[in-house]
């Protein structure tokens, strides 16, 4: 093309969304204005489309933002149409439906994403980078307690949400902690659930797993008088010093690295952090590239196991 240089150009993945509410909404503009896709078919409540309509489309990828129990089923039937699933969390309202999800997306070979977004952030991912430097890591101190519990009917109805602020929440702070030491294996846990709002699922939970030999204390709560609208934090404490990743005046969104050193502290991150959609772009500009099965969402399953063992530890699930 007389010497002109010759760029590889790429399709955008055409995009199913089912599930329009705020996150859904968010998902889909993130994807649209780091143009990594195309939303061409929308599904809710509102809309003519149904999901069958989204199966039968010819979209590369469903993103799936239902509530919690449509989740399995849903990413299964798209899986087994030929869609590539970028699924909100929980995956599963269990370990068991979680790793049907993972064995169909690795049956079909075909990329699955889920929406754990806290790994996407610059704060989290500077306090991983720290992690080598504090040598053994003996104790890890997670919490995130929301002030406001959530505003859908259906996060307190266990058949439909799978649990409460445990897994609403707690999922975030195990995949951090587990996300943060390369996965080691939890091998016992201790966990006591409380009911405050006169609701069949708990709004108040305590944890203390070993992974590995490291101590993870947790903790999360809906509706808790925490004094602002949420404290996040994920401590890690090591035999050279610690990290911490934690919210900024009790925002949802701003989030800092901290690196301690005996009485001193370090800030390795500042606010302001444009992080929400980078989960969902990641998934979708990977899409561009390959749908193949990614093996590293099967970590995805071991996250939901160490759920699971804290509902048991409790006597919330047989």
């Amino acid at each position: 093309m007389d010497g002109a240089a010759v760029t590889a150009i790429v399709a955008v993945p055409r995009l199913a969304f089912a599930g329009l509410g705020w996150i859904g909404r968010h998902r889909m503009n993130a994807v649209v204005e780091a143009q990594a896709g195309e939303a061409a078919y929308l599904c809710d409540v509102d809309t003519e489309l149904t999901f069958d309509d989204l199966l039968k489309s010819d979209a590369d990828g469903i993103v799936i933002a239902t509530p919690s129990a449509m989740h399995a089923e849903q990413a299964i039937a798209a899986l087994e149409h030929g869609k590539a699933v970028f699924c909100q969390k929980p995956l599963g309202r269990n370990a068991e439906e979680t790793r049907r999800v993972v064995d169909a997306a690795r049956a079909h070979n075909l990329l699955l994403g889920v929406d754990l977004s806290y790994r996407h952030t610059d704060a989290l991912q500077a306090v991983k980078n720290l992690i080598p430097s504090l040598g053994e890591i003996y104790a890890v101190d997670l919490v995130f307690h929301n002030a406001y519990g959530p505003d859908k009917p259906w996060f307190y109805d266990a058949a439909q949400s799978g649990g409460g602020c445990v897994i609403d929440l707690g999922i975030h702070l195990v995949d951090m902690a587990l996300w943060t030491l390369n996965f080691p294996r939890v091998t016992h846990t201790h966990a006591r659930l409380q009911h405050h709002g006169g609701h069949s699922v708990e709004d108040f939970a305590t944890a203390m797993l070993d992974a590995g030999g490291t101590t993870i204390q947790l903790a999360c709560s809906w509706n808790l008088s925490a004094g602002r609208d949420a404290e996040i934090r994920a401590t890690f404490y090591g035999k050279n010093g610690a990290a911490a990743f934690r919210n900024v005046n009790g925002s949802f969104y701003d989030f800092v690295a901290e690196h301690y050193q005996k009485t001193q502290t370090t800030q390795l991150t500042r606010p302001g952090d444009a992080w929400g959609g980078r989960a969902i772009v990641a998934w979708a500009e990977r899409l561009a590239q390959s749908r193949t099965f990614d093996p590293r969402i099967e970590h995805v399953v071991e996250v939901a196991e160490v759920l699971d063992s804290i509902y048991q530890s409790a006597g919330a699930r047989a």
